[in-house]
């Protein structure tokens, strides 16, 4: 390191690295001079020459040469993910048994580092399929230099904000991109403004796409006539609530909460299910319930449920299907989780952020800790991060479901228990 330079200045140098893991972002770690370098597209067991930008306590590596391949390292499948640097995956130069032993370690060096709770390597259960399993699948929108035409597609790894126009992406269905394919061609239909954003996701029986910014839609009408695949369509202003635009015998609640790779997300639900059973619960609370995917079994099995969802729309659904004696609140968790417990079991699903501080301090303070306290998480930092703040509870379980093959990302379930009920 330089001590000399300015600060703010980074020094830019190469260096020889072992790549040594996989880091919660997807990128390789590797050390030189004793400062962490992050390498992206770097493979454990590579041997790089990198390019370094060093920052304040680590520093970024550019790949210039492979000198060693990592006998875990394939070629990417995706045209984008080679010559684009294509931000939306960052393990496809991996092959599919390397990507899950790297989110096994995310995982533990999250619990331990960060969480502070001494855990083994978690098992996680692959996907079936690793290529066209998303069923949903949002791009960015931005008017081109040349009028009239528009740039469709992702961000690059090492810009946030420039966009590549996308031609195909491999890990999401053909049904949604045949929808795409049909959004692009009526880009004449667009709402006016320089900066877009649009999702298309799969239903039962077609698919749903939202259209988001702009403070007009003149020819919505003809935007929806355009793409003939798509069930519904709405429109998201940029400063008004959502609104309907228009639709084909679906509304948006019930499109709003189906899983990104299904076979890993019904998983995933049949094993929170069987948790949740395992403590023989005749009070749950269900927190960022969604849809009720969750709270209508279990009301179902006689317990009563109080299923808490801050989407109206998900509420409504949830409420016309749950029995006599369990509720739907339309809320934030951390404004009547106090009111609603106790509970035998209490399931969280936050977002990717992670509870609120004021939920985990009422699961802490709880004169009557539940039986068992089920995190479902997204990422596993903030999980640490929430464990840091509910140091009573212990770790019971802890199982991870590969949801997003070709990312850094993962889903994981931790079951955690009151500190004094018998291991």
């Amino acid at each position: 390191m330089d001590a000399h330079r300015p600060p703010g200045i980074a020094a830019v140098n190469s260096a020889d690295v072992s790549i040594e893991s996989i880091a919660a972002g997807g990128d390789g770690i590797a050390r030189a001079n004793g400062v962490v370098v992050f390498v992206p597209r770097g493979a454990p067991g590579d041997v790089v020459r990198v390019a370094i930008d060093e920052r304040k306590r680590f520093a970024r590596g550019t790949i210039e040469t492979i000198l060693t391949p990592s006998p875990d390292r394939v070629d990417p499948l995706c045209y984008h993910y080679r010559m684009d640097k294509c931000g939306g995956c960052q393990l496809q130069h991996l092959n599919y048994d390397a990507q899950v032993r790297a989110k096994q370690v995310i995982i533990r060096d999250s619990l331990t580092r960060i969480g502070k709770r001494s855990v083994d390597l978690p098992s996680v259960e692959g996907s079936p399929i690793q290529w066209r399993y998303r069923r949903k699948l949002t791009l960015a929108i931005r008017r081109a230099r040349r009028a009239g035409d528009w740039v469709i597609g992702l961000h690059r790894y090492d810009d946030p904000v420039g966009i590549f126009q996308l031609a195909d992406c491999p890990i999401t269905d053909e049904r949604v991109l045949r929808v795409w394919r049909q959004i692009m061609e009526a880009r004449q239909h667009f709402p006016p403004g320089d900066e877009l954003r649009a999702a298309v996701q799969l239903l039962e029986d077609g698919a749903s796409v939202v259209m988001e910014g702009a403070n007009a839609w003149p020819a919505r009408s003809e935007f929806f006539d355009a793409v003939p695949l798509a069930t519904s369509v709405w429109w998201r202003p940029a400063h008004r609530a959502r609104m309907l635009v228009a639709e084909r015998g679906r509304t948006f609640g019930e499109a709003s909460f189906a899983q990104v790779n299904a076979a890993v997300g019904a998983r995933l639900h049949e094993y929170v299910l069987e948790r949740a059973r395992h403590h023989r619960p005749s009070r749950v609370v269900d927190a960022y319930a969604g849809a009720g995917a969750t709270a209508i079994p279990l009301a179902a099995d006689g317990a009563h449920v109080t299923a808490i969802e801050l989407d109206r729309d998900a509420v409504a659904r949830c409420a016309a299907l749950l029995p006599e004696g369990s509720e739907a609140i339309a809320a934030r968790v951390e404004d009547v989780i106090a009111r609603v417990l106790p509970a035998d079991v209490v399931l969280i699903n936050p977002p990717r952020t992670g509870v609120h501080e004021t939920v985990a301090h009422v699961m802490e303070s709880l004169d009557t800790p539940p039986r068992a306290l089920i995190y479902v998480s997204c990422d596993p930092a903030t999980l640490a991060r929430d464990l840091t703040r509910m140091p009573r509870y212990r770790i019971e379980s802890l199982r991870a479901f590969d949801m997003f093959p070709q990312t850094a990302h993962v889903e994981t379930v931790c079951e955690l228990v009151p500190a004094t009920a018998a291991a």
